[in-house]
């Protein structure tokens, strides 16, 4: 379970705002990816359940994001679609997705804290925390954020607009229910062609549509 130690220790050392960064989507055949970044007042006992999104169950990380927004301090959330994902690869949509979600705060962060082992934009000291999301409570509220926007936009705008490729259960990832119906129909505007042409070589020719 998450905590707030590295916070607590980053605000020892002097510095007063401090925001977690995470995303998700990037490893689905379609779709945006997205990040989030999250100013947490420092309350254990308020997000005491806030964890890595991926070990919580859909209906918990709902209600939790309704708390971490309704409770943070600032947050921002950031989409970066397939269509530019294509264009600059999957890394540096990743990138830009973070950098936006930061600059979007309305707050100025002291310092970040970004999980997994990587970050580009250097104007604030900043972190990197290997499963991040599942040690720092910034992180893992970032990274509810992330993953509920993401899978309410698969939900309310993918799959609305494209039923036949059921984005409401697999959210766009490489499941063999989603590579068959992509066989079936090819693809959607939604999907990322990058991607496929490097999962789906065997078709690749005839899912272009």
């Amino acid at each position: 379970m998450s905590d707030f130690s590295i916070e607590l220790s980053i605000i020892k050392d002097g510095y007063k705002i401090v925001a977690g960064i995470d995303e998700a989507g990037r490893g689905p055949l379609a779709g945006p990816v997205v990040a989030a970044a999250v100013i947490l007042p420092i309350d254990a006992d308020l997000f005491a359940e806030v964890d890595d999104s991926k070990v919580l169950s859909e209906k918990k990380r709902d209600r939790l994001y309704d708390v971490i927004v309704d409770n943070a301090v600032a947050y921002a959330i950031c989409a970066i679609d397939n269509i530019t994902i294509d264009d600059v690869n999957i890394l540096n949509a990743t990138m830009l997705a973070m950098e936006n979600s930061v600059k979007q705060l309305g707050i100025t962060p002291d310092f970040l804290l970004i999980d997994g082992n990587r970050y580009n934009d250097t104007e604030i000291p900043y972190r990197t925390v290997i499963k991040g999301d599942s040690i720092s409570k910034s992180i893992g509220a970032a990274s509810i954020l992330a993953k509920v926007k993401r899978d309410r936009w698969m939900c309310e705008v993918a799959h609305n607009e494209f039923p036949e490729y059921n984005f409401a259960k697999h959210k766009g990832y490489a499941t063999k229910e989603h590579i068959q119906l992509i066989q079936k129909y090819g693809t959607c505007k939604y999907h990322r062609r990058s991607f496929l042409r490097n999962i789906l070589q065997d078709t690749t020719n005839q899912l272009f549509i």
